[in-house]
């Protein structure tokens, strides 16, 4: 059978292609490879002659004449400005700079996802506990700490993080400190806590104490409702984009490697 690709229309560029290379710093990256195009985000991986860096570029594209590329311009301001604030942690990638309206650039990391029964090293977890709570000190929340992938064991051992598409960063300028913006945040910060201590007892178990390897598999009441609410919607959307785009069924959408 013919190999059945992605409808443009659920693609973030639509049929226009990533740049094949790129200029940072006074260095050229040539387009290695593509991470993944779905419908808010390409993101690919760029080498240079020392090193290599990740673009990621917003939604650009319209959807049957429906102009999103507002969409892919708050992603990236929005992002970009969650690397800028957290770049002195150590487990956050350099923050290299915007590539246009819609998208920005950042350090590869040399590593891999953290899977699941993975003996880390000792100090794994420490640092990502350590640095996680500077997060929360800095009025953020990562937030997307459920997903395995999000979390890069490097090739050094140590822990980072990427992807804060998804990063709760409410300036207090804005009312992020006020009632109730000040309370999501402390409710997606101890999900932080949360899933935290999860990915450390699918790993590191040894690490946690027993009230702690308890505390891991009680789910907190707003996350149960959360999950109630968010469920049926993510099935649906799952569902259509199903029938839209039959060739990406049953695998993760929009991942190309």
């Amino acid at each position: 059978m013919p190999e059945k690709h992605t409808p443009s229309f659920l693609r973030a560029l639509g049929k226009k292609p990533l740049p094949q290379q790129l200029s940072v710093e006074g260095q050229v990256y040539r387009l290695e490879r593509v991470f993944k195009h779905d419908f808010f985000a390409a993101t690919a991986l760029y080498a240079g002659a020392k090193d290599r860096v990740v673009l990621k570029v917003g939604r650009k594209a319209p959807v049957f004449l429906l102009p999103l590329g507002w969409i892919g311009r708050w992603h990236a301001h929005h992002e970009s400005a969650a690397y800028c604030k957290l770049q002195d942690l150590r487990i956050v990638p350099r923050f290299l700079g915007r590539f246009g309206k819609h998208g920005f650039i950042h350090q590869y990391i040399d590593g891999h996802a953290l899977k699941k029964g993975e003996h880390v090293p000792d100090d794994f977890f420490p640092t990502l506990k350590q640095d996680i709570a500077l997060i929360h000190q800095r009025q953020m929340a990562y937030v997307d700490l459920e997903k395995c992938e999000n979390v890069i064991v490097g090739d050094d051992g140590k822990p980072y993080l990427i992807d804060f598409q998804i990063a709760w960063n409410w300036p207090a300028k804005f009312g992020g400190n006020l009632p109730p913006l000040s309370w999501i945040r402390t409710w997606l910060q101890r999900s932080d806590i949360y899933h935290l201590r999860k990915l450390q007892r699918r790993t590191r178990p040894d690490q946690l104490t027993n009230d702690e390897l308890q505390e891991s598999y009680r789910k907190p009441g707003y996350i149960r409702l959360h999950g109630a609410i968010v469920r049926p919607f993510t099935l649906m959307r799952r569902r259509i984009l199903d029938w839209l785009d039959p060739g990406h069924r049953g695998g993760e959408r929009g991942r190309t490697v």
